[in-house]
C-alpha cells in the first residue's frame, strides 16, 4: 500500500515546476496524469518499459534528481567523485522509477484531495500538503518536498504518513556504503535496474 502511494505520490510531485503556486502545479500534475493514464492502465501493466517512458516523460523535467541524490547520499555526497555523484544520480533517479512504477496505476484523481498552501511560496523550499483517500477509506497525508529553482518549482522529497522517502534511501543507502561502498551500493542499483 505505502509503494502505490508513494508511487502516486512521486509522479504527482514530477510535475510541479513552472508554476507560481505550489497547489495549482500538483493540481496540473494530477490532471496530466489522468489524461495520460486514460484507458492505459491494462496496457502499461503488461507493458513496464512503456510505463516507465511514460512517469519519466512527466518525471525528469521536473524533478531535482541532483538535489534529492544529494540529500539521499548525505555525507558520502562530499567524499564521492564527481564520476561517482553522476553515476549515483543516473541510478538513483531509475531505481527510484522502476520501484515505485506500479503505484502509478493505482491513481484515481478523485482520491487525491489538496490542502490550502498554508507555508510561504516565497522561500526556496516548500511543501504542498495533501490526502490520498484509499479504497478502504482510509485517509493518507501526503506531503510534498519542493525547492525552487531557475525554472520553477522542482520535487525532491515525499513524505507520507511522517515518513520521507529521502531519509529512508538515506538510512538504507548509508549502512550499505559504511560495509561495502558507494561504487558497490551503484552497482547493485545499476544491476536491479537492468532486471526490472
Amino acid at each position: 500500500m505505502k509503494r502505490i502511494i508513494t508511487g502516486l505520490a512521486i509522479i504527482f510531485l514530477g510535475t510541479i515546476a513552472f508554476a507560481a503556486d505550489p497547489n495549482d502545479v500538483i493540481q496540473s500534475a494530477t490532471d496530466e496524469l489522468a489524461v495520460e493514464l486514460e484507458g492505459r492502465k491494462a496496457e502499461l501493466k503488461e507493458n513496464k518499459d512503456e510505463l516507465y517512458a511514460l512517469i519519466d516523460k512527466i518525471l525528469l523535467p521536473r524533478f531535482d534528481r541532483r538535489y534529492a541524490a544529494q540529500l539521499v547520499l548525505g555525507r558520502h555526497w562530499r567524499t564521492a567523485s564527481g564520476e561517482q555523484r553522476d553515476n549515483f544520480i543516473d541510478v538513483f533517479y531509475r531505481s527510484l522509477l522502476r520501484r515505485y512504477s506500479d503505484g502509478v496505476l493505482e491513481f484515481d484523481q478523485d482520491r487525491v484531495e489538496l490542502l490550502p498552501f498554508r507555508d510561504d511560496d516565497t522561500k526556496d523550499r516548500t511543501v504542498v500538503k495533501s490526502i490520498v483517500s484509499l479504497e478502504d477509506g482510509t485517509k493518507v497525508p501526503v506531503n510534498y518536498g519542493m525547492v525552487l529553482r531557475d525554472g520553477g518549482w522542482l520535487m525532491f522529497d515525499v513524505t507520507i504518513e511522517g515518513i520521507s522517502y529521502v531519509r529512508n534511501f538515506r538510512t538504507e543507502l548509508n549502512s550499505e556504503i559504511q560495509s561495502s561502498s558507494l561504487d558497490a551500493v551503484i552497482a547493485r542499483l545499476e544491476s536491479e535496474t537492468r532486471s526490472n
